[in-house]
């Protein structure tokens, strides 16, 4: 009899939960992501997709600058952060003809998600051109030559004044075993 119950609790929590994907997907068929309409979404996509190749062009225009000036660690620096947005940069066009694709098939869903990426790769794009505003290079100088200036007090012997004998033998301690 308790076998029973046990086996019959399974089976009603799949009952649930199949009726409660059904009932909300049932309730919201054609929702559109909050504030983005399934035209306004591509628009959008296409004005982050042109932030982002802004954000691409000033570095570039940095590392140029870096490297007529021959400043190598800028330049490794610019360099990695300029090849980091433009993976971005490929990752974000993906998810612009994503998004193109998902509205043409009036996929809300799929939409919504590549929205939510694009905003994501636009994000890291800005933290990456803010992170190449901060390369520095060969630019920062020291404040002067590096000197180290020893002052030698004359009070202090140059050799001390007692020596220990040459050679001091100790012998090793008795052993603590009745047998040797």
């Amino acid at each position: 009899m308790r076998r029973q119950r046990l086996l019959g609790f399974p089976v009603l929590i799949a009952i649930a939960l199949v009726i409660v994907q059904h009932a909300s997907s049932a309730q919201v068929p054609n929702a559109q992501p909050a504030g983005l309409s399934g035209t306004t979404q591509p628009l959008s996509a296409a004005e982050v997709l042109d932030r982002m190749d802004g954000s691409r062009t000033t570095v570039r225009r940095m590392l140029e600058e870096a490297r007529a000036q021959r400043d190598v660690i800028k330049t490794l620096c610019l360099d990695d952060k300029l090849n980091q947005i433009d993976v971005a940069l490929r990752s974000a066009r993906d998810r612009k003809s994503a998004i193109d694709g998902a509205v043409q098939k009036n996929d809300v869903e799929l939409a919504t998600r590549e929205t939510t990426l694009l905003s994501v790769l636009r994000q890291r794009t800005d933290q990456l051109t803010a992170e190449a505003n901060l390369c520095i290079g060969n630019s920062v100088e020291t404040v002067g030559p590096a000197a180290i200036l020893a002052d030698i007090d004359p009070n202090i012997a140059d050799e001390p004044a007692y020596y220990p004998p040459g050679i001091i033998i100790i012998e090793p301690p008795p052993t603590g075993s009745v047998i040797k």
